[in-house]
């Protein structure tokens, strides 16, 4: 035996009240006055109980109090204003109508959840001497004040439920301004990443290119000199210089391939140059006729593959700019030193005086900046500029703490 369907007021204001506000829009005065119509049908049966002399007047009262709840949070200190005001009368007019009671408290939540506070003292300030008004004129002496006690019970009630709904309410709207300000953050540091992600490649491509460019014009330069008395060594020089130029080749195209979103594995494909590869740059460097010494002190600490990166990157383009600034005959030198305290590396010629050199042609370029750059990325510190004595000096100085695998 299945029970029996609840058909009373609140039951079906429950069910259709969702209907209701989906038929409206959602609009608060529409919505606001569907639910002062339903409190209307609610109270109709208490009207039909009154004898005939209150019944014209219980309905004009009731439909005055609840009309006024529809614009309960367009302008809910007005809409209360007009309740208390018609309350007045119906106590005037000796009618009780609890329905009307109930606007009273409904449109006192009102204010409390869309007004402010000092007008919110008023208006519980209002319903209180009317709480005492009307437990004066219709609560027998005996019972005068429990019922006083009742009432201003859930006046109070009423008022703290409407402060807590507005409280929610201002919470709920500083979690999606907060959530606006951390995606548009987000956004901004996406923006940051991606600026820096290219100029990272640019200085990758910067330093390939010139290295490899500077190697291969050396070569190609050797072999068409000794191209006549040893075709033998000419050859060497070509296929060497072809060589490079592959390696250059694939090592841009590893680096380019971070900017194809559609394989984000590319990028492993190759593993990033560091300090295992120095041996073979300084072969290549050699090969393209620049002596260079290479010298290394202390044991490496276990570096992040982008602090092996950048060590190698420095070397690279120190080089190139030895290759490119300074005259037949230079010799070069690397050093690197690991010590507890500081990780230097070091790259210093033996080339002409700085005042040999025409003004502006010596070092000139981006490259000192893009180096500077990438030590400035580890908290390094990077110095570049003429020996007292001839030649040049790029000098690197890191912490060994900012060149860890954890950072």
């Amino acid at each position: 035996m299945t029970d029996a369907p609840e058909v009373g007021p609140g039951a079906l204001v429950a069910r259709w009240g969702p209907r209701v506000r989906a038929l409206t829009g959602g609009h608060p005065t529409v919505v606001d006055g569907v639910f002062a119509l339903a409190l209307l049908l609610i109270g109709t049966p208490h009207l039909i109980k009154d004898p005939p002399g209150h019944v014209l007047l219980g309905w004009v009262l009731q439909v005055a109090l609840l009309i006024p709840l529809a614009w309960r949070r367009c302008a809910p200190f007005t809409a209360f204003a007009v309740v208390a005001a018609l309350a007045f009368v119906q106590w005037l007019g000796g009618v009780l109508l609890p329905t009307g009671d109930l606007a009273v408290l409904i449109a006192l939540y009102s204010v409390a959840a869309h007004s402010t506070l000092r007008r919110l003292l008023v208006a519980a300030g209002v319903v209180e001497l009317g709480v005492a008004m009307a437990t004066d004129q219709w609560v027998p002496r005996v019972h005068l004040w429990k019922a006083f006690v009742l009432l201003s019970g859930m006046t109070t009630a009423a008022a703290v439920i409407g402060l807590n709904m507005r409280t929610r309410r201002a919470y709920l709207a500083s979690l999606e301004d907060r959530a606006a300000r951390l995606e548009k953050e987000r956004d901004q540091q996406a923006q940051i990443a991606a600026a820096e992600e290219r100029a990272r490649i640019a200085r990758d491509v910067h330093d390939i290119v010139t290295h490899s460019l500077s190697v291969m014009v050396a070569l190609t330069d050797g072999a068409a000199y000794t191209l006549p008395t040893a075709p033998e060594r000419a050859a060497d020089a070509v296929s060497k210089a072809s060589e490079i130029g592959r390696q250059a080749i694939a090592e841009m195209q590893r680096v380019l391939e971070v900017l194809r979103q559609d394989e984000p594995a590319a990028r492993l494909r190759r593993p990033q140059p560091g300090l295992s590869q120095l041996d073979a740059l300084l072969t290549e460097v050699r090969t393209a006729g620049l002596p260079v010494e290479f010298v290394v002190a202390g044991r490496p600490p276990a570096m992040a593959s982008g602090a092996e990166l950048t060590i190698y990157r420095l070397v690279q383009e120190a080089l190139t700019n030895v290759r490119k600034h300074t005259p037949p005959g230079t010799t070069a030198r690397v050093r690197i030193e690991y010590a507890p305290e500081q990780v230097d590396v070091d790259v210093t010629d033996d080339g002409r005086p700085v005042a040999a050199v025409p003004a502006g042609r010596r070092r000139a370029g981006h490259g000192i900046a893009g180096m500077r750059e990438r030590v400035a990325v580890y908290g390094g510190r990077l110095t570049a500029g003429p020996l007292p004595d001839g030649g040049w000096r790029v000098h690197a100085r890191f912490e060994p703490s900012q060149l860890e695998v954890t950072r």
